[in-house]
């Protein structure tokens, strides 16, 4: 996940709900948001 950038990582968050991606997936990328203490524009995760 080091290789994302922030901007990169939110984007990948939002397409993965807007996708219904697997559950754990978008868990792998909450756990990274929350790692840098970053927010989305639906909710500070």
């Amino acid at each position: 996940m080091d290789y994302l950038s922030d901007h990169m990582l939110i984007n990948a968050y939002h397409k993965a709900v807007k996708l219904e991606l697997e559950k754990e997936f978008i868990e792998l990328l909450v756990k990274e948001i929350e790692k840098r203490k970053l927010v989305t524009m639906k909710r500070k995760i």
